[in-house]
């Protein structure tokens, strides 16, 4: 349980990193700058998914299930074998294809951008077969303290390019290839954090010293590889893997929709900025998510049944209402937060859309965990394939017809498809969830924290309360103002609404806290 909690801290801080960085990189680089490197960064999610969530869990697993020392040596040479073929398959295709990849991208320019990045998958195999290692042996810090490096590096690296870049006037596609070229260099970082902590493991010293006892054949391993470590990562890189889909039709499709190239590139930017808002909004439901989860696996393995269901019920409603809270919130601010943190409000109406994302995710990130506590992967695994299914089918009409707000919406359709079925995996869940009278209070307290927000954005607006005459500090005092009276009123609406019962208020992080203080 500590090392789960420390590796959840390590996780948040992480994302948290990945989601920040962006704004200032944005602000430096512009647009189109944003644009270029965002085109090419659903490759490095994927492979970074893979390195540091996928395939340790995966790897942990095989470990842990393997207690002779002499088994564990072979197993780790047979999985670092085989992984450094998929890795040295991954950079060479990169590598080779990278002007055909662009070339479907819609812009052959970003060709050294993805060459620039395909250098980080030759670090997968040490990264991963080392944290799986750990991760085995019940020792988080290891994969915790890499996490931390990786990002910081990688983000201090980015920040500096982008400076470095508006300086001296570079180009948007020199400042991609050095920008992206972050993820190698954090991967060195990374990898050598892990070294450390490998040459001074006692248990390293156990499993390196015992003669190889080979468990498993090549083949078999290759399988189990390929279909429960491959379904772990495809899971994990869920919201990466639409992203993709978006670098692949979004700038097509506004081209093919009439604009000019420089203009689609500019615009694609623009929708680019909904996903570190998005990521934002899913950080918060996801640590709340991450530290209820545990019981739910306790649950299970001690034949609590009834429990485990209640628990489950529990977490879904409450985490179904903060992630409500949240993209709402968002949507009720979202011309301010635009200025605030990109410098002006184009496709605010788009990246209203768009946070709507935040519900739908959360949901599949909490129903993927609740069954994979169960043993049911092939359902997780069906329900994202059809996600990306749908989100490809509608991308490029719903874009040359509806510009970036129809991408918005394919990708709000696609998440709630996936939802729907993982749903109908769990009846139970989904008659908890879908209970009429919740939903309706839900609408209802959610839908009058948007008016009551809106109301107050308003009346700051005509008291012209922000003196500066700077579209970032008024806005910057919309906001200020805005959030407070958001959260109060959700809160409020929630309590005489009777949202929650009384036991699933206690279980929302700081509220009997504040409930014993109000008490006193």
């Amino acid at each position: 349980m500590q090392g789960a909690a420390l590796l959840s801290i390590a996780s948040l801080i992480a994302k948290i990193l990945s989601a920040v960085y962006r704004v200032p990189f944005q602000n430096m680089v512009s647009n189109t700058g944003f644009y270029v490197y965002q085109q090419v960064y659903p490759i490095y999610g994927i492979g970074m998914t893979i390195a540091l969530s996928g395939l340790p869990m995966f790897i942990s697993k095989l470990v842990a299930e393997t207690t002779n020392p002499g088994e564990q040596r072979a197993l780790l040479q047979q999985v670092t074998w085989l992984l450094s073929g998929f890795s040295v398959g991954a950079f060479l295709l990169l590598q080779l294809f990278s002007a055909t990849i662009a070339r479907g991208m819609g812009d052959l320019g970003l060709t050294p951008i993805i060459q620039s990045v395909s250098w980080m998958f030759l670090f997968a195999p040490i990264l991963s077969v080392s944290r799986g290692f750990f991760q085995g042996h019940f020792d988080m810090v290891p994969t915790a303290v890499s996490q931390l490096i990786e990002q910081v590096v990688r983000v201090s690296v980015i920040l500096s390019v982008a400076f470095i870049a508006m300086k001296l006037h570079w180009n948007v596609y020199r400042m991609g290839s050095w920008a992206m070229s972050s993820a190698p260099v954090a991967a060195v970082f990374a990898s050598a954090v892990m070294i450390y902590y490998w040459r001074r493991s006692v248990v390293k010293k156990v499993v390196s010293q015992a003669a190889p006892v080979q468990q498993f054949s090549n083949t078999v391993i290759a399988k189990r590889v390929l279909i429960e470590g491959g379904a772990i990562s495809l899971l994990a890189s869920m919201m990466v893997l639409l992203q993709l889909v978006d670098s692949f039709s979004v700038m097509r499709g506004l081209v093919d929709g009439g604009l000019p190239a420089m203009a689609a590139k500019a615009l694609k930017g623009v929708f680019d900025r909904g996903q570190p808002l998005v990521q934002l909004g899913l950080v918060v439901a996801s640590a709340f998510a991450s530290s209820l989860l545990p019981s739910l696996t306790e649950a299970l393995g001690r034949g609590r049944q009834l429990q485990f269901e209640r628990l489950a019920k529990t977490v879904l409603r409450i985490s179904l209402v903060i992630a409500t809270a949240a993209a709402v919130g968002m949507m009720a601010l979202m011309p301010q937060i635009n200025q605030v943190l990109f410098g002006d409000t184009s496709g605010s109406a788009a990246l209203d859309v768009y946070a709507l994302s935040v519900i739908f995710a959360t949901l599949i990130t909490i129903l993927n965990s609740i069954l994979q506590s169960m043993n049911h992967y092939r359902e997780t695994v069906i329900a994202l394939s059809i996600g990306l299914v749908v989100k490809a089918f509608l991308n490029h009409y719903m874009v040359v017809h509806f510009g970036i707000a129809g991408a918005s919406w394919a990708t709000v359709l696609a998440l709630a498809a996936m939802t729907t079925l993982l749903l109908q995996r769990v009846p139970a869940l989904k008659s908890a969830l879908l209970d009429r009278p919740f939903i309706t209070k839900l609408i209802v307290t959610s839908g009058g924290m948007l008016l009551g927000v809106r109301l107050a954005v308003t009346l700051v607006q005509s008291l012209g309360l922000p003196p500066f005459n700077s579209g970032r500090l008024d806005a910057l005092v919309v906001i200020v103002v805005g959030i407070p009276v958001g959260v109060a009123l959700f809160i409020w609406l929630a309590v005489k609404s009777d949202l929650l019962t009384p036991r699933e208020w206690l279980m929302v992080p700081y509220v009997p806290t504040l409930l014993k203080r109000l008490h006193r």
